[in-house]
């Protein structure tokens, strides 16, 4: 375990020394929620657009309910394991570029899991119909993701895990859809 928490830090350390205070504004937005929501809009109208107005209701509280459980997992995670985040982390702190700093534990990031989410739940339900949809998507969440590592408050394995929840949450949820909406 200490080798991995070893290759954590030194990955951490590699990829937020690469950053530069020229672009901090670019990456401070990037992980901003609020500046995403004409994306969110977006995909809804897709949907809106790709099934009739009850089945489009019921993607909508799945994707209530996956957001809801990736977010409060991910907090139940980090109260229950407390792991610092990089920039409460006496031995990096000195080490690393610091933009913004979040709460104490980071383990793991709700903003790669909920992305993840939205990566895995829209490509499964509108992937076949928009063909690089899912492309665009696997780079938004990307880049979301790696606005946490940059701005230093998440390690590069609470990302790789945060991704893996959502993205596992996002096709279960796609499934669970499917069966409701193709009834």
């Amino acid at each position: 375990m200490n080798g991995l928490i070893e290759i954590d830090h030194e990955l951490l350390l590699f990829l937020n020394g690469l950053g530069n205070s020229t672009f901090d504004p670019f990456w401070l937005t990037v992980t901003g929620k609020w500046f995403w929501i004409p994306f969110y809009v977006i995909l809804l109208y897709l949907f809106y657009k790709s099934f009739p107005l009850r089945k489009f209701f019921f993607i909508l509280i799945f994707i209530a309910i996956g957001v809801t459980i990736s977010d409060q997992l991910a907090s139940i995670f980090k109260h229950g394991i407390q792991r610092f985040r990089p920039c409460h982390d006496e031995l990096l702190v000195e080490k690393m570029r610091m933009v913004i700093c979040g709460g104490n534990f980071g383990f793991y990031s709700a903003h790669a899991s909920s992305s993840f989410f939205v990566v895995s739940f829209v490509s499964m339900l509108l992937g076949n119909k928009y063909k690089y949809l899912p492309l665009i998507l696997l780079v938004w969440a990307s880049l979301v993701s790696y606005s946490r590592i940059y701005l230093g408050v998440h390690f590069p394995f609470d990302i790789l895990f945060g991704a893996l929840v959502g993205f596992l949450l996002g096709g279960f949820l796609a499934e669970l859809a499917k069966k409701v909406i193709y009834k």
